[in-house]
């Protein structure tokens, strides 16, 4: 079993081809503000996923606590919001390219 591990290259990046494509008719500051929105959006569904399946693990699953949907709220909050947000990602890049 080798020691060390060389990794070749620079580290792939976190949102592969984050940068968002100009948006024709909008203004250039407008246009990069709005792209660089919806790929927040995406992170932020993906921790309200996180979130939700945190305080399904940690809820109390006794029959009188009451509240046991609130996690499947987050969870289906942060996928609405990746669906939503990569639909309007794929629009807006199929629109400007």
């Amino acid at each position: 079993m080798p020691k060390s591990t060389v990794f070749a290259g620079p580290p792939a990046p976190v949102l592969p081809g984050a940068k968002p494509t100009p948006i024709p008719g909008m203004t250039p500051i407008v246009s990069e503000l709005f792209g660089y929105g919806l790929y927040v959006l995406v992170i932020a569904g993906g921790c309200a996923v996180g979130y939700g399946v945190l305080k399904l693990a940690t809820a109390d699953k006794s029959r009188s606590g009451g509240g046991g949907s609130e996690p499947f709220k987050w969870m289906g909050g942060g996928v609405l919001s990746i669906l939503i947000a990569s639909v309007l990602i794929s629009i807006l890049n199929g629109i400007a390219a």
